[in-house]
């Protein structure tokens, strides 16, 4: 394959990375806090912790872990929220050896249990808030030991008091619910001195995370995810963003770090040794921006619908953007109108990638400070990308097909689902991801939308990011999802689920408007007009229940 996208790549990029840079994520932190020990690493309500402090506190885990009988290669489940026990037991059950299992805080009981008898984690670390539905979830699971803790137990006092008693009392709950057994984290971090851990021999191929899929569109399997998957990603965003990111500075993260497109950011950054600001409930966005009024933070990184949220928040623009030199956007499509609002407001072009959690994640990224054009950028160092038809044969350029990507960060697999692994992962490295896109003469990937998504009508395909695009042009509209609605005559048509900014919006006039710019057969036929629209924590719409909900009542027929 003829690498052409190269030509277009920033100045200083380089095609390739070397792997041998950074053989595993035990290294990666060693990296940093030998290098910048004093410097601050994380940020939570305005507490600190410096690198070695991490790493201290990282090393007590790891050998409370080790004391307490956990081996290399077995799994930890964490659901947390963003805070600073995160990062802890992360980097200290990476330098334990163990695997680890991130573990949505929104799952309900039999979501749980079902990860966790999939991963055969056999210790987990939770909120005290989710104490309840962790009970329920450990039963028939192979969890010996539960771990807990509370949003400001890291904190000082008297604030680590005030933030949990906030916590507990909007949640209402005086305490958290006692789990029999279980075992309060901070005490797993009593060693007041570099505790002396056993060595852990960590190849490149062992086994760092098995990371969820989402799950929306089925039972989630978790991808398999090496050290050399995630070191590689790792030094792919080191080597794209390391000509505009030259010194040091603060990142924002407000997506929740069990998502692997937080989590990967924090490797990166972390390896970087930047000041990571912790953002505990991104959905309070006057909290966050009155956060964001603290730091000049030069790198902030978030999904569509938080970027327009936060444009919608009072005060947001009004905040200091003077050294914001990269705004990441990924997850899902950015629209060009939040991304030109954002780019008025900050000064800031949107940077959007592209990548998925077998990727680890980053696959594509735009070069950063470059004008936004709904691409979802070019293929990273030591990437590949194809496009091809349902026969794997590779289209010409401009084609529209399934993305395919082959490098260094592709999974090793799905756990414990060979036949899975075998549907997407060919026998060569390269992964199908169910994303159909298109690539220009200059290497640029657009992405069209979820292969699972796609609308057909009367044999047609229609690709529903292309019809909620237009109809976000309307000036009375907030949000909108296309999916498809069965219908008698051609199988299925277009419907628009929308919440109004303008009450006075009927379905006729929203269709008229997107009549004016669509072909017929893509124009909705329906629109569903709701105050709220269902998304997952990242802030991603979840269509496969509305598309469930049209399923179950069927559209009237159309002439």
């Amino acid at each position: 394959m003829t690498k052409f996208w190269l030509k277009s790549y920033p100045t200083g990029v380089p095609a390739d990375i070397d792997p041998s840079q950074l053989l595993n994520l035990k290294d990666l932190l060693n990296h940093s806090a030998t290098r910048y020990p004093h410097h601050t690493a994380f940020i939570q309500f305005g507490h600190s912790l410096t690198y070695r402090e991490l790493d201290d506190a990282s090393r007590s885990f790891a050998m409370w872990l080790q004391t307490s009988g956990f081996k290399k290669g077995d799994r930890i489940a964490i659901m947390l929220p963003n805070v600073l026990q995160y990062p802890i037991a992360i980097f200290g059950a990476l330098q334990a050896g163990l695997v680890v299992v991130n573990t949505n805080p929104l799952y309900t009981p039999p979501e749980l249990q079902q990860q966790l008898v999939d991963s055969g984690a056999t210790v987990i670390l939770a909120l005290d808030s989710f104490s309840q539905v962790l009970e329920k979830a450990i039963k028939n699971t192979q969890i010996r030991q539960v771990l807990i803790t509370a949003v400001g137990d890291l904190l000082p006092f008297p604030k680590s008091w005030i933030v949990n008693f906030m916590v507990r009392r909007k949640r209402k709950h005086a305490t958290g619910h006692l789990i029999p057994g279980a075992c309060n984290f901070k005490q797993t971090l009593k060693a007041v001195t570099r505790p002396s851990i056993q060595p852990v021999d960590l190849n490149p191929d062992d086994l760092a995370f098995i990371q969820y899929t989402g799950g929306t569109t089925g039972t989630p399997k978790g991808a398999q995810l090496t050290h050399a998957n995630l070191c590689a990603n790792v030094l792919q965003g080191h080597a794209w963003v390391s000509e505009t990111l030259q010194e040091q500075g603060l990142l924002v993260t407000a997506i929740p770090l069990y998502h692997i497109y937080a989590l990967e950011l924090t490797l990166l950054f972390t390896y970087l040794a930047w000041s990571n600001v912790l953002i505990v409930n991104p959905r309070d966005f006057t909290a966050f921006v009155a956060e964001l009024q603290k730091y000049p933070f030069a790198v902030i990184s978030g999904v569509n619908t938080l970027l327009k949220a936060l444009l919608n928040t009072p005060g947001f623009s009004k905040l200091d953007f003077s050294r914001l030199k990269i705004t990441l956007a990924g997850g899902m499509a950015v629209d060009q109108t939040v991304a030109h609002h954002w780019h008025t407001v900050t000064g800031c072009p949107v940077t959007q990638a592209w990548g998925l959690t077998e990727c680890s994640p980053a696959a594509c990224i735009n070069p950063p400070g470059s004008e936004f054009t709904g691409s979802i950028g070019l293929p990273i160092p030591s990437t590949e990308i194809a496009i091809r038809n349902e026969d794997g044969n590779d289209l010409p350029v401009g084609q529209l097909g399934e993305i395919c990507v082959r490098g260094p960060q592709v999974m090793r697999g799905y756990w414990h689902q060979p036949e899975e692994t075998a549907r997407v992962l060919s026998s060569n490295g390269w992964l199908r991801t169910g994303d159909i896109g298109r690539m220009n003469d200059r290497g640029f990937v657009y992405l069209e939308d979820r292969k699972k998504d796609v609308i057909v009508v009367s044999g047609f395909k229609v690709y529903p990011n292309e019809v909620e695009s237009v109809a976000m042009t309307h000036p009375g509209i907030l949000e909108v999802a296309a999916v498809a609605q069965p219908d008698e005559h051609s199988g299925e048509v277009v419907a628009l689920f929308a919440i109004r900014a303008d009450s006075t919006v009927t379905e006729h006039s929203l269709i008229e408007h997107c009549r004016l710019a669509l072909a017929p057969y893509k124009v909705p036929k329906h629109v569903h007009f709701r105050t709220d629209l269902p998304k997952t924590l990242v802030g991603k719409i979840l269509k496969k229940g509305l598309r469930e909900e049209l399923s179950r009542k069927p559209a009237p027929s159309t002439s």
